[in-house]
């Protein structure tokens, strides 16, 4: 109704002002003639112009409704706003903005839907020749395959984030959740990670109840826990230190806290560590750091019901939290 009144204003005030002029016309122009006359014609004016409106506004009813309450975004917009010539024309037009607008997002879904087959494709085509220099590694001596074999090991993380990157669009139709255990799960994180344990002289300390459950996806979760688990090796700095992964129940829920004894996060970076492509302060005095591990650590975790929490103090190390909400259980 409001929005009627507002479009109907200015018609609503001509007709005031053509009102007020017609007794100004009959005393300009000498006539006598009674007052009652003058206000009988008004009144006949005043009810054809209220017949007029009312016959509008049932005529654009569903047409001020519609734009007086903005859709909810299902396509509600394109019923039928009424059979006046205004109200169809603006529900052609519609339509016809709803099709372009389909036909685009068509396009450029079918456009990302190529883009990760390409991505996918390239990914494991790099496979192949990073196989190929794993087999030739073995006929060079151990100093220089061993700088050679950490250059791969970054190429396959590179290749992996790359891979998972791109289907985090599509994490609906590639994920499958499963009671999985805790214990093994890290152990075979941990075990992934071995050379760069290794390579890094530092230990890992699994604190972990063998007999601990939690409902996950194996394969999104292993890419978690690698991710962390890579970021606590390359953030600790000097020989025999320690990453502990310990587990812990809140309540219904279960807590895995990955902890270094590294550089730590200063406190201006810490809010901003899941920002995509940040690196902050610490890391880029390592140049490994791409921004994106902890970013999509939180956008996984988001997408499987997790929660994902971050402590540290630079120079103190670094503590990352995984909560299984509600599904862990212990046998």
């Amino acid at each position: 109704m409001k929005l009627f009144l507002k479009e109907q204003l200015p018609l609503l005030l001509l007709y005031l002002v053509q009102m007020l002029l017609i007794p100004v016309l009959y005393w300009l122009s000498g006539e006598s003639r009674p007052f009652s006359i003058v206000l009988y014609g008004i009144s006949i004016s005043s009810v054809v112009l209220i017949l007029y409106l009312g016959y509008r506004y049932v005529e654009h009813r569903k047409l001020y409704t519609a734009l007086s309450h903005p859709p909810s975004g299902n396509g509600e917009y394109l019923y039928s706003l009424g059979n006046a010539p205004l109200p169809e024309a603006v529900h052609e037009f519609l339509e016809l903005i709803d099709r372009q607008h389909r036909e685009q997002l068509n396009t450029h879904v079918h456009t990302m839907d190529q883009h990760i087959v390409f991505i996918n494709r390239w990914v494991h085509q790099m496979k192949t020749p990073l196989s190929v220099i794993q087999l030739t590694l073995q006929e060079l001596d151990d100093e220089v395959a061993g700088s050679i074999q950490e250059e791969l090991e970054r190429l396959r993380k590179g290749l992996e984030m790359v891979i998972y990157t791109s289907r985090l669009d599509r994490f609906e139709n590639d994920f499958q959740v499963q009671l999985l255990s805790l214990r093994q799960a890290v152990s075979e994180a941990v075990s992934e990670n071995r050379r760069l344990f290794i390579r890094r002289g530092i230990l890992a300390d699994i604190q972990v109840d063998a007999g601990w459950v939690v409902y996950s996806d194996a394969k999104w979760l292993m890419f978690m826990l690698t991710q962390i688990l890579t970021n606590a090796v390359n953030y600790t700095s000097g020989t025999g230190k320690s990453v502990t992964i310990t587990a812990q129940k809140l309540g219904s829920d279960t807590i895995l806290s990955i902890t270094d004894q590294g550089i730590g996060i200063s406190s201006e970076d810490l809010r901003r560590v899941f920002n995509p492509y940040f690196t902050g302060e610490r890391g880029r005095q390592y140049h490994e750091s791409t921004g994106m591990g902890l970013y999509l650590v939180r956008e996984i975790c988001s997408r499987l019901g997790h929660k994902v929490e971050l402590q540290s103090r630079a120079g103190e190390g670094t503590s990352v939290h995984l909560t299984f909400s509600s599904n862990s259980q212990q046998n």
